[in-house]
């Protein structure tokens, strides 16, 4: 009888394979990778960026590495975390609500919240975002809605970061706010107007669809970067599932997503921040938290070694 071979005859690139296993070398500090990623991103190129905790991070190093990042907006709070004001989108639901206020048309039937003890007026789909009045609020979001315009039409590349699937939906007419936070929440409001739910599969590629038809009606010629955010889910609102098996199914879901989202188009392409963070820096013993009370957050040597790569792959 004759013996199989364990592995079948195939001839594999070394980044097809583990590092470290047989003969492949482990190289600290350099994750594998094809040398031509398919896409090119110079310091003359328009980049925008928008999503959860992490883009903020890659907005930081772009800007500081004298790339050309789009800021639009710059003297609001909430440009800070990303191209325009669009503050953190955590979900795909939240991302897909702002293409479509910016190029067609976002009209819930709760639009603005109104404190009830503080009487300030809070926006209910950009975080934490204050106004003193609605006609301060209306003023701000329709020059909002230009700058967005603005920033997703002028980018050659726009990069999407993924945070989670857990979302909270209003009961009327089912749009999603980020996260219950924020005055109006913490006056006491709002705690039966929302039901929380888990998000899934097809829906967010659904909604990673629909921002890809938008995006390529009015800028056809950018190309999108999808990334899954490395920071970790500080809190679960799920009763059913400890936290760290929460983060679990949210990161998976959502790289499984961006793994047919970018099949499905050559002009979508998909970069392994959250892969670098978890994987890769476990196998060469080291950690990719901070130390303290946020450590669901990824230090600044993580962020470092993830950059170097971005430019590795598009530099």
């Amino acid at each position: 009888m004759a013996i199989s071979e364990m592995h079948p005859v195939h001839r594999f690139e070394p980044w097809q394979v583990w590092p470290g296993s047989y003969d492949n070398k482990f190289i600290p500090g350099a994750y594998p990778h094809k040398k031509d990623q398919g896409l090119v991103i110079d310091k003359s190129t328009p980049v925008a960026s928008m999503g959860s905790c992490f883009a903020r991070e890659i907005r930081k190093v772009l800007i500081r590495e004298k790339y050309n990042y789009i800021t639009k907006e710059t003297y609001h709070p909430a440009s800070v975390h990303a191209s325009a004001a669009w503050e953190r989108t955590y979900n795909t639901f939240s991302m897909r609500q702002i293409f479509e206020y910016t190029f067609e048309s976002f009209n819930p039937e709760t639009r603005w919240w109104i404190t009830p003890e503080t009487g300030q007026v809070q926006d209910p789909y950009r975080r934490i975002i204050l106004y003193d009045s609605i006609k301060e609020a209306q003023k701000d979001f329709q020059a909002h809605i230009k700058c967005s315009k603005e920033a997703i039409m002028d980018a050659k590349v726009l990069i999407l970061t993924l945070g989670l699937t857990e979302i909270w939906e209003d009961k009327k007419d089912k749009s999603v706010i980020c996260l219950p936070s924020g005055p109006y929440f913490n006056e006491g409001a709002g705690k039966n107007e929302y039901l929380f739910r888990v998000s899934r599969y097809q829906e967010n590629l659904e909604n990673l669809e629909t921002i890809y038809k938008i995006v390529k009606k009015h800028n056809r010629d950018c190309k999108l970067l999808i990334t899954i955010s490395p920071v970790h889910l500080w809190a679960t609102f799920r009763d059913d599932m400890d936290v760290i098996s929460a983060n679990c199914n949210s990161k998976s879901t959502l790289r499984a997503v961006a793994d047919e989202f970018v099949t499905n188009h050559g002009d979508v392409f998909y970069f392994p921040s959250y892969e670098i963070a978890t994987n890769f820096t476990m196998m060469m013993n080291q950690t990719c938290f901070v130390k303290g009370k946020e450590n669901f957050h990824i230090n600044q040597e993580t962020i470092e070694l993830i950059m170097k790569h971005f430019f590795e792959f598009y530099g």
